[in-house]
């Protein structure tokens, strides 16, 4: 809607993670620098952590995009609560193989097979696991148990978990000592601070095609910082809105009280501020309760709003509706191979 009006060759500030946005902030240079080494290694597991929307999906895409095809074969999936069985059918259909059983054994034979196979053809196996704080203690040692297979003394598959904060925490657990041992690289992703936050700005609306139409101030900047923490899907939500508020409003210079008007907008839909909007106490714990969500969440937030209204939730929410996406995506692609190779 605003591109045209502002001559921009494409949206500067999509949610969905786009590698061809890729904004390489000091933290983010290390951690694909690590996922790049990961690679040359060609054997173990290399973590990568971070609050929601600091960029982990956008890092892995970015990497896939590096990929030499003739030497590599990669596969992603995007993990919801998955047990161990389940988490293994995903990985044989990660890598385009139909499931042909059930069981778990011939899922192990069916894999193996295939993993050898590309290792003849001189091919290495990689497998990008998103949302792994997701995964059960069971799930996480039988991606370990994956790593075993081998061909001589070179592993058939290498494996990268990329996960919420959490994620660190449930690998400091007992029981997944022997998965510890197996990783050779680990780095946690933090927010932007405020200076990488206007060149994260700056650079995705070059990228866009952007002239200095609408202007961004110093001070409006600082504001963005303020309102979104520096992380960065915050800061893509809140940049286009700023550029659709500039279009309707036909201003060509963005400034404190136009980040404060849209800002205070984007809480009002969120329903953080609005305390009219806050919904039965009782209710809101039947809702909590269905989802699964009062361990986790708590009932309300200190702003005495429901949980399911904070920003982390709803980034959440996102996450898990875009790795759906991810899943069908991959699903109706095979699928569709499937049917071309029929007679």
């Amino acid at each position: 809607m605003y591109e045209n009006y502002f001559k921009l060759d494409r949206k500067p500030f999509q949610l969905s993670p786009d590698p061809g946005f890729f904004f390489g902030s000091s933290i983010h240079k290390r951690a694909l620098a690590y996922l790049r080494y990961g690679l040359t290694q060609a054997e173990g597991f290399i973590a990568i952590t971070g609050d929601v929307g600091t960029g982990k999906t956008t890092l892995a895409r970015m990497l896939f995009r590096e990929l030499p095809p003739k030497e590599v074969i990669a596969a992603q999936i995007a993990t919801t609560q998955l047990e161990a069985d389940d988490l293994l059918r995903m990985v044989v259909q990660a890598f385009g193989l139909t499931v042909k059983s059930e069981s778990k054994s011939a899922l192990l034979e069916q894999l193996e097979i295939f993993l050898h196979k590309q290792a003849r053809e001189g091919k290495r196996a990689l497998l990008v696991v998103d949302e792994a704080q997701n995964l059960s203690h069971k799930a996480l040692e039988e991606l370990r148990m994956l790593s075993n297979f081998q061909t001589g003394d070179k592993p058939l598959l290498q494996s990268f978990l990329l996960g919420q904060n959490q994620f660190k925490r449930t690998l400091q657990h007992p029981d997944l000592e022997q998965l510890r041992q197996r990783f050779i690289a680990a780095c946690h992703l933090t927010p932007l601070d405020e200076a990488e936050t206007r060149e994260y700005i700056e650079y995705r609306l070059v990228t866009a095609g952007w002239k200095n139409d609408p202007s961004i101030t110093d001070e409006a900047f600082t504001d963005i910082f303020r309102h979104t923490k520096g992380i960065p899907r915050r800061i893509n939500s809140l940049a286009d809105r700023l550029l659709l508020f500039a279009y309707l409003e036909e201003r060509h210079v963005i400034d404190p009280d136009a980040v404060s008007i849209v800002a205070s907008e984007l809480d009002e839909e969120l329903n953080i501020t609005d305390d009219k909007k806050v919904i039965d106490d009782e209710k809101m714990a039947i809702t909590e309760e269905q989802l699964g969500l009062s361990n986790h969440f708590g009932t309300r937030s200190q702003y005495n709003t429901p949980a399911r209204f904070q920003w982390d939730y709803l980034e959440l929410r996102i996450t898990a509706i875009e790795s759906r996406l991810q899943i069908l995506n991959s699903y109706i692609h095979r699928r569709f191979s499937e049917i071309k190779r029929k007679p």
